[in-house]
């Protein structure tokens, strides 16, 4: 079967990303646009935008930002005289996307992978249109390929092609084995590319994260700024009361008695503590949380939680 015969949902193909730009719109990376976390009661998180770079000082001009005086020259010159800056051109943004077995799950309208695949498109696209560059760490659960981050669209279709390569070799049938330590392992690979005034975007369901992660995380967020996009599917928060289930992956199989409400109380319970476990961590370090799910649109959700005051 050819790749774009797949069903829909399963898998993508790399026209289905590159549709993908004209809805990459009425959102933004940057500072101007406040991003809030999506939990209750913590005040919302700004990205740090592009840096600045020194350029020269001068007298004073009316409308000088007055913090940026240089007091030791105005004292030695007995003049006033301002610092002045200009913002860099660009900006750099590296795309953490999960494409790991764990992701290729779905209960209704797409995989997990496929959900993260599209905001990775939608993400790349909407950076290169803000004219900064972007780059990508695509990782399964037996490599990481890096694509290296420009300001062009060969950049983007390189990003685009290594998810679809990976999106595309996922299968209950291939023999895959779960490696949930390979999201430590992209984690390292990004501590060492973001070195300062990165926008990091972790697009994946966490599975792996311990505390090795949270020491990775830090370290990243240090310098740069971490953006979250959780992905999960409906069915993994709430059993729905349909009986017996089987659920399989490539380690095996497993059947489950969903009519019982205890069973389906406990599966809610420890989702939801692991989630806000998880969330808990990220907020401390005023890591902004954008939801993902497997059922509506993906364009719309992250323009919803990004393109005004939420």
């Amino acid at each position: 079967m050819k790749p774009e015969a797949k069903a829909a949902g399963v898998h993508v193909s790399l026209a289905d990303l590159v549709a993908m730009r004209h809805r990459a719109q009425g959102f933004s990376f940057l500072p101007s646009q406040p991003i809030h976390s999506m939990l209750a009661g913590r005040h919302a998180s700004r990205l740090r935008g592009r840096g600045l770079n020194f350029e020269e000082i001068r007298r004073y001009q009316p409308g000088d930002d007055i913090r940026q005086i240089d007091w030791k020259v105005t004292a030695r010159t007995r003049q006033t005289h301002s610092r002045v800056y200009t913002e860099e051109r660009e900006r750099t943004t590296l795309l953490l996307v999960d494409q790991r077995i764990n992701m290729f799950f779905g209960s209704q309208k797409r995989m997990k992978s496929v959900t993260a695949a599209e905001a990775a498109a939608v993400a790349a696209w909407r950076v290169l249109d803000q004219q900064d560059e972007v780059g990508a760490l695509v990782f399964n659960d037996s490599e990481v390929v890096e694509v290296r981050p420009h300001r062009s669209q060969g950049a983007v279709m390189r990003l685009l092609d290594a998810v679809v390569n990976m999106n595309q070799a996922l299968s209950v049938n291939a023999g895959i084995r779960s490696n949930p330590g390979m999201f430590n392992e992209v984690l390292r690979r990004c501590d060492r590319l973001a070195r300062h005034d990165v926008l990091v975007c972790i697009i994946s369901d966490g599975t792996g994260q311990d505390e090795e992660s949270r020491r990775l995380l830090t370290r990243i967020a240090r310098h740069n700024d971490v953006l979250f996009g959780f992905v999960f599917d409906p069915l993994e928060s709430e059993l729905p009361a349909a009986g017996r289930l089987v659920f399989g992956d490539a380690d095996g199989q497993l059947e489950v008695d969903t009519a019982q409400k205890r069973l389906r109380e406990r599966f809610t319970r420890e989702f939801e503590d692991g989630r806000a476990d998880g969330r808990e961590f990220l907020l401390h370090r005023e890591t902004p949380v954008i939801p993902l799910n497997t059922v509506d649109d993906v364009a719309e959700q992250v323009r919803r939680r990004l393109g005004g005051r939420l």
